[in-house]
């Protein structure tokens, strides 16, 4: 059984930083692609940033410059560090992942962290 866990999210000012973590546990064969999704009240889940296993990253128009996605693959855990906050970043965070177990690949989803940006 597979697990993400994402953890650092919480209530920041405007132009303040955050960085989540999210650490995938169980028995993994492999981790391909990991990234960030983000949902925001009534809206769509989006993608925020993604990085292969190699390192490529890529990012949303909406953070480009201001955030900034790592992995460990040592220790099977992504990263976003997110500087220059703004309200509209306010959402939950949601780690995703492509990772390969006994049973073959699949796509896994953490539970969500939440991010306030608010005076």
């Amino acid at each position: 059984q597979v697990q993400l866990v994402e953890s650092g999210g919480g209530l920041v000012q405007p132009g303040g930083s955050l960085r989540l973590s999210c650490v995938a546990s169980g028995s993994i064969f492999r981790i391909v692609a990991m990234g960030w999704y983000r949902q925001a009240p009534g809206k769509q889940r989006e993608l925020v940033a993604g990085i292969t296993s190699s390192g490529s990253t890529n990012y949303a128009d909406s953070v480009k410059g201001r955030f900034i996605i790592s992995r460990d693959n040592a220790k099977n855990t992504v990263y976003l560090q997110m500087n220059s906050l703004k309200p509209e970043d306010t959402a939950v965070y949601y780690c995703n992942a492509d990772i390969t177990t006994y049973s073959g690949p699949r796509n896994y989803w953490g539970q969500g962290t939440q991010v306030t940006v608010s005076s």
